[in-house]
């Protein structure tokens, strides 16, 4: 069992009603600092992130590639890992000691629970897992964590309007196969709910093989919304 030393960044834009949580369980799950990046939020996110405790709270353009990058330029250099988290995300309590417990990391995620008693989100689930172990891309919303060396070797995320997880998972993935740890991760079920869960995985779906085939992201966040 290791002591990793692991900084967790979180995009924010207009989240006060999740934020607080987030920045909760990392604090619980015993992240060694919180590094909040808000991208011009109307509502009151920053409030919020500073009652919750966040260690730096700063402003950056929209854009969650833009904002993940501006939150581990940030981490404090003696930390091993950095963890991005989304605001409607929850680690579990092992989360982080998980890491420093599993062998050879350089980057992974985690299992996800998403708050639904639903069955179609267990299915779901257990496809999002099937997704790392055999395809090796994990996505924003599985808390991808990643050596801070290899995360500044590889040049962070692509600063693009939308894809930016994917495109980070395609070029992690020659370097090291991602670790699928247990978790679990709460998943906030709010967007499937808005569009339906069999509609919101069909979209994703196309959006991910739309990427691959080379269209481009500002195309794809046009057809996202």
């Amino acid at each position: 069992m290791r002591n990793v030393k692991i900084s967790v960044v979180i995009p924010t834009l207009n989240e006060e009603t999740e934020i607080g949580l987030a920045i909760q369980s990392a604090w619980e799950a015993g992240a060694g600092e919180v590094i909040v990046v808000d991208g011009g939020s109307r509502d009151t996110t920053v409030l919020e992130a500073t009652k919750s405790g966040a260690t730096k709270i700063v402003h950056s353009l929209p854009g969650r590639g833009v904002q993940l990058n501006a939150g581990a330029a940030l981490v404090n250099p003696l930390h091993e890992v950095i963890l991005f988290l989304h605001a409607d995300n929850r680690l579990a309590k092992g989360c982080l000691q998980q890491i420093g417990d599993a062998k050879d990391v350089v980057w992974g995620a985690f299992r996800q629970r998403i708050d639904s008693d639903q069955f179609i989100f267990r299915l779901i689930e257990i496809g999002n897992a099937l997704r790392v172990s055999l395809r090796r891309v994990p996505f924003g919303d599985q808390a991808v964590f990643v050596l801070r060396e290899e995360f500044e070797r590889q040049g962070g995320f692509e600063e693009i309007p939308l894809m930016e997880d994917v495109a980070f998972a395609l070029k992690m993935r020659r370097r090291a196969k991602p670790k699928l740890l247990v978790g679990p991760l709460t998943v906030n079920c709010r967007r499937w709910r808005k569009r339906g869960a069999i509609l919101q995985t069909l979209q994703n779906w196309c959006l991910q093989l739309a990427f691959r085939f080379g269209v481009k992201p500002q195309v794809l966040r046009d057809w996202y919304r």
